[in-house]
């Protein structure tokens, strides 16, 4: 076999992430089940795997380096390879069923038991299993499908009412597809909408992801959103407010009649039951809560100025008693 750093194209100075990277190169390359047609392909696998079996692992590596083993694992030393896996020794046992033949090496060192026996390992599979999804040297051994896609997120944007009543936005996916989807009734904001197989794909063959689809809902000109209730500011007129009587406020079902007391407040809260967000899956329909905005003319009215001196000549009182 040919000098490990050669097949994986690494200098001897290489770092442990720069050897792993070579590797996951040459196996995405050369995989048997995306060169199905191309039996040199599963020759460079092999290769590469092998090449990986030695400087992938720290301790063969170093002893690779140091001449205590050769490309293939297998010792230098003059009767070393009587030992097995006795102490000092290694075992090399065939893991089997992957492309090209992988197979699982374990040294031990440290002499035995009595004098702290100790073990290293290395699994090329575990590269193979973050590659293909529990293909590549696993795939035969355990049985395991190709791994599934991931997962996309992304967002979509609607109206009050559309989350109200329901319908169609249109969905910009990570993958570049678009995509139209149905916004189901009394949605809530934040509530996430998945779509089955619009995920990325699975790695050879496997069953594609999910795009999960969270919705936003965007501001509305008067309405404001708290759980299933809304919220509304409702100006009034000066003399609406002392006055008091029947205003016009709007609701998600159209125009209502609100009754205002007279003598009513600027920040007054009035509730109107059953007029947020509708009803839907168990959930009670929420409540509209109105405060009231008290709106001056705009520009100068000499009439409301001489009124207002004479209020406040002839009936002063301090609304801020108490404060200041």
């Amino acid at each position: 076999m040919r000098d490990p750093y050669d097949v994986l194209g690494v200098a001897k100075t290489a770092s442990a992430a720069e050897i792993k990277k070579a590797f996951r190169h040459l196996a995405k390359k050369f995989h048997p089940d995306q060169n199905k047609n191309d039996p040199k392909a599963k020759e460079k696998f092999a290769e590469a795997n092998a090449a990986y079996e030695i400087l992938g692992d720290a301790t063969k590596k170093g002893q690779f380096d140091r001449g205590e083993i050769d490309a293939e694992g297998k010792p230098r030393f003059s009767g070393f390879e009587g030992f097995g896996a006795g102490p000092g020794g290694f075992s090399r046992g065939a893991r089997g069923g992957g492309p090209g033949g992988a197979e699982h090496f374990e040294f031990h060192f440290g002499g035995d038991a009595a004098h702290g026996r100790a073990g290293a390992s290395f699994d090329p599979s575990d590269i193979f299993a973050d590659l293909f999804g529990g293909g590549g040297a696993r795939r035969g051994r355990a049985g395991a499908p190709p791994r599934r896609g991931e997962d996309v997120a992304t967002q979509v944007t609607v109206s009050l009412v559309e989350a109200v009543k329901g319908g169609h936005a249109r969905v910009f996916l990570p993958t570049g597809r678009t995509l139209e989807v149905a916004i189901p009734p009394g949605i809530e904001e934040g509530k996430q909408i998945r779509l089955r197989g619009q995920g990325q794909p699975g790695p050879l063959g496997g069953e594609p992801g999910d795009a999960l689809v969270t919705v936003k809902i965007a501001p509305h000109p008067f309405f404001q959103v708290s759980g299933r209730d809304l919220k509304l500011d409702l100006p009034l007129a000066f003399y609406e407010a002392v006055l008091g009587g029947k205003v016009a406020a709007p609701t998600l079902d159209g125009q209502v009649e609100l009754s205002v007391p007279a003598g009513s407040n600027g920040g007054r809260v009035l509730r109107l039951r059953g007029k947020g967000l509708p009803a839907v899956e168990g959930k009670p329909a929420g409540d509209l809560y109105v405060t009231l905005k008290i709106v001056l003319p705009e520009g100068a009215d000499p009439e409301l100025e001489a009124f207002a001196q004479k209020w406040r000549n002839g009936k002063p009182y301090d609304p801020r008693k108490g404060m200041v």
